[in-house]
């Protein structure tokens, strides 16, 4: 049995040995596999088990094991679909998987378990052409309606080049149109109902208040919003497969595109999971560097959301004078890694160099000044009686809602559940600072903003630790899957000469394992569930991002209430499309 598997011997204990099979894994959690036929039984136990349930579906998705050589201790399965559920009360994750056989398999939809695996489940339909019996609208979700094929299948092309040439006639253009074409009986709605006439507003793929190329169809019935449609993947760039093709080392730049308002903050997850299957240590040193980047890339992101959140309502000046601060925060992420949105600076056992000199009068200064500035924002925003008024009760969830639909993050503390990865489960050195969890009651649009403002200044807290207490020693690991042989040896031996060739060309050959580290990133929980194969590159890269199960969130919190009031919920979200999307 598998270590810190008590919740799997609850599952033998109820549904009998032998129907649970174990997996080891390189991360730890506690991993089983079950069949079809018992999935939602099993799942529906896990939701609701009185021993201490699992109430959060954090992530669904498969992988296509056709090719996949080092599968010891696993049923036989041509694709594996892999449930990820999180639990607050163990404070532990759990994976669940299910093996299918077959070109077309399915697996029972556990949409009526789980309202947010809807997306989660159209992804994996999308991603590997898997079916969902039961599934209310299993259609494509990230890839074009007309789209041939499904790209996280093994035998799908990776590159452009590997396809025939695009071309675009008269007659092809108007079946494309069409099938984009929205049609609410394709959604479960109707236009007239009870001597009701209902009209459709379109708003996006291109408008200000979508924050980048979302489109969302809204079912109103005058000014009131009934429902809601938000239509993702117009932002789709394959990151999943390109994980699949780069080596372990070149798809570190790849990660900052994510969400890529964060920078730095998409390395972490990554190459914490890369880390955990090549059994690497970072020293204390990297560790705190990491932290210190992250804490910076948190404030620069939140400052984003904090002006155009405030624009969306209506203020005109403060989104120009947070840009302004965030342009403060790129001088230090320049000075320290030479980069500014996109650095692509942490590496695997550490970051790419140590600090420049100078680097601490610098953060310094920054926090010295964001915290005077913070207070300005506090009197001109947060307690501005307008802004108030649209953003108080606007888009309000209860915590049960909030967890239903796979909400993480900032979402969850503004419903008043105290929750922090950085504090509950500490990756990556944060188990050493000292910061405060800030928790809201309301849940509304309004508290979201709040517990943003507070956590810039947890993260400025945490910045000056890492001031006062950085430690001395290497900035990155020895570890040989991290680091080149040493140069003094390559010209004199012709194996250390060869070892060193591969090592920079090819990247390290990553020992074989499943390995999944979720952090707090800037706008909920990311993690990077990787499977090597014992090869040079990423045999499955999963990318779980918050932004994905936020968007789907809209509608329930929209129903009832305007279009204005649609416009500040899509602001109170802080999602990036890049980072639903992928």
């Amino acid at each position: 049995m598998a270590e810190h598997s008590e919740v799997l011997r609850e599952l033998e204990g109820r549904f009998g040995t032998g129907t649970i099979q174990v997996q080891e894994t390189k991360d730890g959690m506690p991993t089983a596999w079950v069949s079809s036929e018992q999935l939602r039984e099993v799942l529906g136990h896990l939701k609701t088990s009185s021993g201490g349930s699992y109430p959060l579906l954090y992530d669904l998705t498969a992988i296509d094991e056709r090719n996949r050589k080092h599968r010891e201790g696993q049923p036989p399965s041509d694709f594996t679909v892999v449930y990820q559920l999180q639990s607050f009360e163990r404070n532990e994750e759990l994976r669940i998987k299910v093996a299918l056989q077959g070109e077309r398999p399915s697996a029972p939809s556990v949409t009526g378990i789980w309202k947010n695996a809807n997306f989660y489940e159209r992804e994996v339909y999308d991603m590997f052409g898997l079916g969902f019996e039961g599934h209310p609208n299993l259609s494509r979700i990230l890839m074009p309606p007309w789209w041939e094929g499904h790209p996280l299948r093994k035998e799908h092309p990776a590159r452009g080049t590997e396809l025939g040439p695009f071309v675009m006639d008269e007659a092809e253009q108007e079946r494309q149109l069409e099938m984009l074409r929205f049609r609410p009986e394709d959604w479960g709605m109707k236009s007239q109902a009870e001597g009701h006439e209902y009209f459709f507003v379109n708003i996006g793929p291109q408008h200000p208040s979508a924050h980048g190329v979302l489109r969302v169809v809204a079912q109103m019935d005058g000014e009131v919003v009934v429902d809601l449609v938000p239509e993702i993947g117009f932002h789709h760039r394959g990151a999943e497969k390109m994980g699949e093709r780069q080596s372990w080392h070149t798809f570190i730049p790849y990660t900052d595109r994510i969400d890529y308002l964060a920078g730095s903050m998409n390395n972490f997850p990554y190459l914490l999971s890369v880390e955990k299957l090549a059994g690497i240590e970072v020293p204390p040193r990297g560790k705190v560097i990491r932290i210190l980047m992250a804490e910076l890339f948190r404030v620069i992101s939140h400052l984003v959301y904090y002006g155009t959140f405030s624009q969306d309502v209506g203020q005109m000046s403060p989104v120009f004078y947070m840009f302004n601060d965030r342009e403060k925060g790129f001088d230090i992420v320049e000075a320290i890694t030479g980069g500014r949105m996109h650095p692509g600076w942490f590496r695997i056992g550490g970051v790419a160099m140590d600090l420049p000199e100078g680097w601490d009068s610098m953060v310094r200064g920054f926090i010295k000044y964001m915290r005077r500035r913070l207070k300005d924002y506090d009197a001109a925003i947060m307690r501005n009686r307008l802004f108030q008024a649209r953003t108080k009760g606007i888009g309000a969830l209860s915590l049960d809602e909030a967890i239903e639909w796979g909400a993480t993050g900032h979402f969850l503390r503004a419903c008043g559940l105290e929750w922090d990865l950085r504090k509950k489960r500490p990756y990556g050195g944060y188990e050493t600072f000292e910061f405060d969890i800030p928790t809201a009651s309301h849940g509304d649009s309004y508290d979201r903003l709040l517990i943003h403002v507070e956590e810039m200044h947890q993260s400025l807290r945490i910045m000056e630790q890492c001031l006062a207490n950085m430690p001395a020693g290497p900035y990155k690991s020895d570890h040989p899957l991290a680091v080149p042989p040493r140069k003094d040896g390559t010209m004199q031996d012709i194996e250390t000469l060869i070892n060193h060739f591969l090592g920079v060309s090819w990247g390290p050959v990553i020992p074989a394992g499943e390995a999944s580290v979720t952090v707090e990133a800037t706008k909920g929980n990311n993690s990077y569930y990787l499977v090597s194969d014992g090869g040079t590159t990423s045999y499955r890269t999963r990318i779980r991002t918050p932004c994905f199960a936020h968007v789907q969130m809209t509608p329930v919190m929209s129903r009832g209430l305007t279009i204005s009031d649609l416009v500040v919920i899509l602001g109170s979200v802080d999602y990036v499309l890049a980072d639903v999307d992928r």
